[in-house]
């Protein structure tokens, strides 16, 4: 009917002297003419006219090309053209031979998505169908055989497809490590490779015990464990685990003092210290039992950092973890957070379970995952000033520096209100965990001015609320430190010769023990040749100084040289 109009139009127009350059562009019949003269006289039934010529022309133009892009501009131009039918068939057929030409189920998928009403529906379904079975056939993709299962709970080839997902999904699990392994025997109840896997994780289980030196509880282990005959390789593991021990327990001065065990309490001790009554006490057996490179000492650091009362406690717990997990032959250390979140998983419920989980979870880089978990230990109306600081330390480390220093900000305030509420009174003397909990609002306070001053000179965004951080801080910290001064003169005249915030002899006491054993290792080449490649190598791997490891790899290198 349009069509019929326009050509009514361009008879009466012929007829009754058009405009001349209506005429010329009607002589020329091309594109760019009509396009010139719509742009002079874009309205009137002369304007309309064209405007039908031209998507005529447009039309002839696409099939000219046939192309999908051709069709696709044809169709966004004139939605609602006398050509537009034909031009979605068109692009429909072009669409659906590229598709079939291509021959894989992902573009049959996105052809149905595009055409789910097609001419070529019923042929497109048809082929999806084979192209599922062949690639489902080879495939060692197990997301798309997961979705195929959801997509197709019915098709009689689902026993094929679930044992190849069974296969595909172990064969992963097994170089993955623990965390795989442990969601393999989660995900498939009946799958044939369970006994693999379980014995997998007993192998990183006990190889966790010889690392930290417990041979005898590992061999028991295996001994007593139905699947520990099935690892080939443990006694071979073990007569090396029983060289190691060896060596440790030397009498020779110097290879006692080459070897951190040597500098530190036990950890049965340490862990009877995290129970002190002084928080001080506390703190620093939590500092030094993440000295002991050991599986024995992660429930404990674990226990301190969620259930700890005092902010140092806590944050020397955690950095102790850290320490230990850093320290652990990572396949052990993905193994002992792959085993604990497991654990907490079944438990969490709690803003402290939460919490664990996140820090696990973080410390074993999985920060994608930890986020979360954070977000859901955290309460705004409390916040945690040693959440608040691993806040900092991640934003720092991605260089994001004005959002360390709201977090900084955010510790700070924490610092402030301590160091108001806490209670201070000569009458009766002055309870030691307030002095021990303004000595985290100091440290606390000073750690968020050190972050705040290096956020402004790294000239972020929003200064002016940089500077009103920066005095937030320095409020924080005057009020803290005058307020732990009174607390500790309190404590002194109450017990004279107590330690105060100031005094940390087992920090000392460790970075002395850093200098001792550089020393001691760079003497075991020449002095202790028989024990020195062994005493390296367990420096290298073991030793939870990062200076240490450097030194004894250098020296070892410099040994297998000569």
């Amino acid at each position: 009917m349009r069509k019929l109009r326009a050509f009514s139009l361009l008879l009466l127009l012929t007829g009754c002297g058009a405009p001349r350059a209506y005429q010329r562009a009607r002589d020329a019949d091309t594109l760019e003419a009509y396009r010139a003269f719509l742009r002079e006289y874009p309205v009137g039934e002369e304007a309309e006219a064209i405007e039908v010529r031209i998507e005529e022309l447009e039309f002839e133009e696409a099939s000219k090309l046939h192309t999908v892009v051709a069709y696709k501009r044809f169709l966004e131009a004139h939605p609602e053209a006398p050509q537009a039918r034909a031009a979605k068939a068109l692009l429909e057929g072009l669409r659906f031979n590229a598709a079939k030409e291509t021959g894989t189920a992902a573009a049959l998928r996105q052809f149905l998505r595009d055409h789910p009403d097609g001419a070529q529906r019923e042929e497109a379904q048809r082929l999806l169908k084979e192209a599922e079975l062949k690639e489902l056939s080879t495939t060692t993709d197990t997301q798309q055989l997961r979705e195929y299962l959801r997509e197709a709970p019915d098709d009689p080839r689902r026993l094929e497809v679930e044992s190849r997902l069974d296969d595909e999904t172990f064969t992963r699990a097994e170089t993955a490590g623990a965390a795989q392994l442990l969601a393999y025997l989660r995900d498939f109840p009946a799958g044939r490779y369970r006994e693999q896997a379980k014995a997998r994780l007993l192998e990183l289980e006990v190889e966790g015990l010889l690392v930290s030196g417990l041979v005898e509880e590992a061999e028991a282990r295996v001994a007593g464990h139905p699947l520990g005959a099935k690892l080939k390789n443990f006694p071979a593991r073990l007569a090396r685990a029983r060289a190691e021990r060896a060596a440790l327990q030397s009498r020779e001065p110097l290879a006692q003092a080459a070897q951190v065990g040597h500098y530190l309490r036990s950890i049965d001790d340490l862990r009877s210290a995290l129970l002190a009554p002084d928080p001080m006490d506390r703190w620093q057996a939590a500092e030094e039992l993440g000295q002991h490179v050991s599986v024995k000492v992660l429930d404990p650091l674990l226990d301190a950092f969620r259930s700890g009362r005092n902010p140092l406690v806590r944050q020397r717990a955690l950095e102790g973890l850290q320490t230990v997990l850093r320290a652990l032959p990572k396949p052990v250390a993905d193994y002992e957070v792959a085993v604990r979140l497991e654990s907490l998983r079944e438990k969490a419920g709690s803003p402290e379970l939460y919490l664990s989980m996140a820090v696990l979870l973080d410390l074993s880089g999985r920060m994608g995952e930890a986020v979360p978990e954070y977000q859901r230990a955290f309460l705004p109306e409390d916040p945690d000033p040693v959440v608040l600081r691993r806040w900092v330390e991640i934003r720092e480390e991605r260089r994001q520096s004005f959002s360390a220093a709201v977090a900084a900000r955010q510790l700070s305030l924490w610092a402030l209100r301590v160091a108001r509420e806490e209670s201070i009174s000569s009458e009766g003397g002055v309870p030691l965990a307030a002095a021990r909990q303004l000595c985290a609002a100091v440290q606390g306070a000073r750690f968020a001015s050190e972050t705040i001053s290096r956020a402004r000179k790294a000239n972020t965004e929003f200064p002016e609320d940089l500077d009103g951080f920066a005095m937030t801080a320095a409020d924080a910290l005057k009020l803290a430190e005058a307020r732990l001064a009174d607390a500790e003169l309190l404590l002194r005249e109450q017990t004279p010769g107590v330690r105060t915030c100031g005094e940390n002899e087992v920090r000392e006491r460790l970075a002395s023990a850093v200098s001792e054993r550089r020393e001691a290792l760079r003497s075991v080449g020449t002095k202790l040749p028989k024990l020195a490649p062994l005493l390296l190598e367990l420096a290298r791997d073991r030793d939870p100084s990062p200076e240490i490891r450097a030194e004894a790899t250098s020296r070892l290198t410099a040994l297998q040289t000569h």
